[in-house]
């Protein structure tokens, strides 16, 4: 099927249902669908074609998903924008991208201003809330769209070579690559996700408090075809998702661990009623067993997690309810490290760096292929032909799997750092601060973090008789960066290790570091 068709299954069932509600808007799933034909014939009328980018660049706001819908019913190319990101590395993506639609929130209008200054191929602009400068408000673009047939285009097959989207993944030696979405693997995740989070008994009420713009969206775009109604929340503040949980009888919800750690340690935790729920998602990062053991306690067997990435998105694995509350009841504990099982349409394995599958125990790249992995990065081939090496997806990640096919992420293959579910590329903080006139050398590396599960780490040679402290660096880096990449400590070292072959020795480096760990990501 097309993307959008996963949608419109969800209308035609539940035509009166409520879809999204915010602090400011409610649509049902009927007036959705409506306000997405409306907005598709508009984007049409003024001259989209076929696979032509549109981005999204807001903080959370249910109009994004309206967005989002609107965009794949017109066969654009749905293109997120983190508002998180310095201005500088959107800038790169959408003149990567050639992106020539913006949605945006007004929140952000003065970098939009700058966008428009920089993008050239950046042609339409809508404001989703006021109308700005010679920019539509959402309300008034909707209304150019008012007379027309609905929009329809596809095949009997649902187009599945067709792109979905384009989505920025961080750069290792550069700048950000845009990962092609297909109808096939966006259709796989949809349904992949509706086998995993379906419950017989209750129709979803799911609570977005993560960035739609981030893994959050992918997650509530696939509850449409079960009839969820998405409560979008404006960010993430621990208490308010405790007591929306209770106030909106929430089935369903997904967290970066970082946030299920704050929500365990909140004081008044114990003070809400948490039965409705059925499912709290857990991905975007390793999850610590014993707080995993501990969610169970506080918000009963709902918990499980996924494990998958932006080249193969959400579901590579699953680690069920019923698997997650046996496990911290005692039944094989050791399941409480794994990210679960490969869903049914994906194949894993293990493989050593000679393209040789491994038995069970044995460590090696977790390797994929099936219709959940993406059609690579676009207008890079090389970098495409480097993750599909010897016919598989290669994840970056190395781990095991054990005699029963539960698989076990011990470290990464990829020199990355996962702060609070956000992908950190070291080599790009590392530029940063190689900025600095004082600085001589730079390695970066991601240290066991409590709150944020990895904190990103900065080791610093400086250049002889020169000075700069660690505020200083620290404030360079969250200008050139933006707040996630930011390093949240700067040490200074004499001589930075490395091994035999001059390169920068990054595992002795973490060592001291993660001594007391029992694997080499958190």
């Amino acid at each position: 099927m097309r993307a959008i068709d996963y949608f419109d299954k969800g209308a035609e069932a539940f035509p009166d249902r409520v879809a999204i509600i915010d602090r400011a808007t409610q649509y049902t799933y009927r007036q959705l669908r409506e306000a997405s034909h409306k907005i598709a014939r508009a984007m049409c009328a003024r001259g989209l074609r076929g696979e032509e980018r549109a981005a999204i660049f807001s903080a959370n706001d249910g109009r994004i998903l309206l967005c989002m819908v609107s965009i794949m019913r017109a066969g654009g190319v749905w293109v997120p924008i983190n508002f998180r990101n310095a201005l500088d590395a959107n800038v790169q993506f959408l003149n990567y991208s050639s992106t020539s639609w913006l949605f945006y929130h007004s929140a952000f209008r003065e970098q939009v201003r700058e966008m428009k200054a920089q993008v050239p191929s950046l042609r339409h602009s809508v404001c989703l809330d006021p109308d700005i400068d010679s920019d539509p408000s959402l309300d008034s673009f909707v209304e150019q769209g008012l007379e027309g047939e609905e929009i329809e285009w596809g095949d009997a097959h649902g187009n599945q070579e067709r792109l979905v989207g384009l989505v920025p993944t961080g750069g290792t030696t550069g700048p950000a690559k845009g990962v092609m979405v297909t109808s096939l693997s966006w259709g796989t995740m949809v349904e992949t996700a509706n086998l995993c989070l379906r419950c017989e008994d209750v129709l979803p009420v799911c609570l977005s408090t993560a960035p739609l713009s981030h893994a959050a969206g992918v997650v509530a775009f696939a509850m449409f075809p079960l009839g969820a109604t998405n409560v979008v929340m404006p960010g993430f503040d621990a208490l308010e998702v405790l007591q929306n949980i209770e106030r909106y009888r929430v089935t369903h919800i997904f967290l970066p661990p970082t946030a299920l750690y704050m929500m365990l340690e909140h004081p008044r935790a114990s003070e809400f009623d948490y039965s409705s729920l059925r499912r709290m998602l857990l991905a975007a990062a390793p999850v610590s067993p014993d707080k995993l053991k501990k969610a169970v306690e506080v918000f009963g067997p709902c918990v499980c997690q996924s494990y998958g990435q932006t080249e193969a998105p959400m579901y590579l694995t699953y680690l069920d309810t019923k698997t997650v509350a046996a496990a911290a009841a005692g039944d094989h504990p050791e399941r409480l490290r794994s990210c679960g099982q490969a869903t049914p349409a994906v194949r894993l394995g293990i493989m050593d760096d000679h393209g040789r599958l491994l038995p069970p125990h044995q460590t090696g790249e977790i390797v994929a292929r099936g219709a959940l992995v993406s059609g690579g990065y676009y207008n890079l081939p090389e970098a495409t032909a480097e993750i599909r090496a010897f016919g598989w997806h290669h994840t970056g990640d190395v781990g095991y799997r054990d005699e029963d096919g539960f698989f076990y992420i011990v470290d990464r293959k990829k020199d990355m750092i996962i702060t609070g579910g956000f992908n950190v590329y070291c080599a790009e903080v590392e530029a940063c601060v190689m900025e600095l006139p004082q600085v001589r050398e730079c390695a970066v590396i991601g240290v066991p973090d409590e709150k944020w599960g990895e904190a990103v780490k900065a080791i610093v040679v400086l250049r002889d008789h020169h000075a700069v402290g660690e505020d200083a660096i620290i404030a360079h880096c969250k200008v050139r960066l933006g707040s996630v990449k930011v390093p949240k400590s700067v040490e200074f070292w004499r001589e930075i290790p490395k091994t035999p072959t001059g390169k920068t020795d990054k595992k002795t480096m973490r060592k001291p570091y993660w001594a007391k760990a029992d694997r080499a990501v958190h």
